[in-house]
């Protein structure tokens, strides 16, 4: 049987995968291994939030009463960020939270993913006895035992938008995005309205679109997963720059002046440039995956940044921070975690520290961001082979050994099998677009001939 836990919880097209029934064993479930990690006496408590999806609604309400008839306190946080109801896990003094999002996805899909005290991910271990004791039977608590709920009134994220703008030192008599004028695209998600007011108390102009979640349009033809729009209002606007967040708000992309698209790579470059300058970037090392661009890393090192690449996903980019006290990390797609002020990534965060390097420097994005330059790259899938021999098949090594010899320090080459589908992705970067794709398709096809079924 597949594992219930994907890379970011439990995930699926709502109400057909992630059902009013798995939402409630799962509260319950998460309640008896979570709960039991409290102090004998203590009654476990649990926050709650989700996007502006409409599914959200009747999953968040089934995941709480899980958590509610298995003895667990229960405070219903409403709409907010992913990174939000990580932070408030902490700042609540929670012992668990639920976040009822499926991110980037399309609306029809929902997922379910967990922290643990502290705001932390959790662990594929823990997320394994969750699921080991799914849908069994126990002893009930009854009476006063019972779990209560509450709904929390906007407190919680009052308390957040603080959170954020002290980060970057705004205070009652300091603003210190005063005098940019920035424009949002916030997918119609989670941040349509903590994302605007955060950038506006640090003293940001903000013009924003798509911050009008009907329960149907988040994420539709908005946001990060679709920047055409901002790009165009940026430029009409007349703002210094652009962000956009996905549905959930645990990512940032930006856009220049002009309506160029400056992606997560070049992003962490700015950010960790910025941090070593100010000597607070530990160990004077970025995490990034083997998917980020070479750019990038040719960019710290002449920067004097060491980076560190992990497998993809946000998660093990957070194990490699976690184990090591690095400080900063994250994705091509935006996915940036400064563990200084949080443990997940954090698009509003990565935001506001974007724009406090824009101001500090006196510099636009389009100079930052030329500094992290981003080299040709070119993406092949090849279907239908043994993905299982990829690493295996001697005539494979040489070809790509011989790539790499060829491309040199201005070029990469990688071959990752799919998880899921009989695929080998290819990809080249290069010092010109005509290399990356002759390359790659060079590699392609002796995938084919090497691993065809």
């Amino acid at each position: 049987m597949a594992r219930l836990f994907g890379t970011d919880g439990v995930r699926g097209l709502a109400n057909r995968d992630v059902t009013v029934e798995l939402a409630l064993d799962l509260g319950s479930a998460a309640a008896h291994v979570l709960g039991s990690r409290t102090m004998p006496g203590h009654r476990p408590k649990a926050v709650v939030g989700r996007d502006p999806r409409a599914s959200g609604e009747f999953l968040s309400a089934a995941v709480s009463a899980g958590l509610a008839a298995s003895g667990v306190d229960v405070v219903d946080l409403g709409v907010v960020p992913t990174p939000a109801l990580a932070y408030l896990v902490s700042a609540m003094h929670a012992d668990l939270g639920v976040m009822v999002s499926a991110s980037h996805n399309a609306m029809p899909d929902n997922g379910i993913k967990f922290f643990a005290r502290g705001g932390l991910k959790l662990d594929d271990s823990v997320e394994d006895e969750i699921e080991a004791v799914l849908g069994n039977g126990w002893e009930r608590p009854i009476g006063a035992d019972v779990g209560r709920m509450r709904v929390d009134t906007g407190i919680a994220a009052e308390q957040y938008v603080e959170h954020l703008t002290a980060s970057i030192g705004t205070s009652p008599d300091r603003r210190p995005l005063e005098g940019l004028r920035i424009a949002v695209d916030a997918a119609n998600g989670a941040a349509s309205q903590v994302g605007p007011d955060a950038l506006r108390a640090a003293g940001a102009d903000v013009v924003v679109i798509n911050a009008s979640p009907d329960g149907r349009n988040i994420n539709e033809k908005a946001g990060s997963t679709h920047p055409e729009q901002l790009q165009a209002v940026v430029v009409a606007a007349e703002a210094d720059f652009g962000v956009a967040f996905d549905g959930d708000a645990d990512r940032c992309l930006a856009v220049d002046h002009g309506g160029v698209l400056v992606d997560g790579d070049q992003i962490l470059g700015i950010l960790a440039k910025a941090l070593k300058d100010e000597g607070r970037l530990p160990g004077e090392t970025l995490v990034v995956t083997v998917m980020s661009n070479l750019g990038l890393l040719l960019a710290m090192r002449d920067a004097g940044v060491r980076t560190v690449q992990t497998g993809v996903g946000d998660r093990y980019v957070l194990e490699e921070m976690r184990a090591h006290g690095y400080g900063l990390g994250g994705e091509q797609s935006g996915h940036i975690i400064l563990a200084e002020h949080a443990t997940t990534g954090d698009g509003v965060l990565t935001a506001l520290h974007l724009a406090a390097r824009i101001k500090a420097t006196g510099k636009r994005l389009a100079d930052l961001a030329t500094e992290i330059p981003r080299l040709p790259q070119t993406l092949v899938n090849v279907k239908g082979v043994d993905k299982a021999r990829t690493d295996a098949d001697e005539d494979l090594r040489v070809a790509v050994e011989n790539a790499e010899a060829l491309l040199g320090e201005t070029g990469r080459v990688l071959l990752r099998p799919s998880g899921t589908e009989p695929v080998v992705r290819v990809m080249v970067e290069a010092a010109t677009q005509t290399q990356a794709d002759g390359v790659a398709e060079t590699l392609a096809a002796v995938v084919r001939e090497r691993l065809s079924l």
